[in-house]
């Protein structure tokens, strides 16, 4: 089963965590603390891939984090944040 790497962005106790997919393009999720983002990530995720099928696009591959690292685009950003991986599909989908 695929994950997709996420990078939390948690600015600090007074303002709200972001959460994005370096492989998804516009593909975010907030919370008020890091649980909520991650609460979110999937139904995020769901709401990308419902959108990217509806215009006939195929979601597109995940990378690994090693992959990721490598890529200078996302390097700076491993490096200040903090990186989790998202399930997809989530397993509770094939209930």
């Amino acid at each position: 089963m695929p994950h997709y790497v996420a990078i939390i962005e948690d600015a600090g106790p007074d303002d709200a965590v972001s959460l994005w997919f370096p492989d998804l393009p516009g593909c975010i999720s907030g919370g008020d603390d890091v649980d909520e983002a991650l609460e979110n990530a999937p139904e995020a995720l769901a709401f990308y891939v419902q959108e990217l099928t509806a215009d006939g696009h195929q979601l597109p591959p995940a990378r690994t984090l090693d992959e990721l690292k490598a890529d200078p685009e996302f390097a700076d950003d491993l490096g200040k944040h903090t990186a989790v991986l998202i399930e997809w599909p989530p397993l509770d989908a094939a209930k």
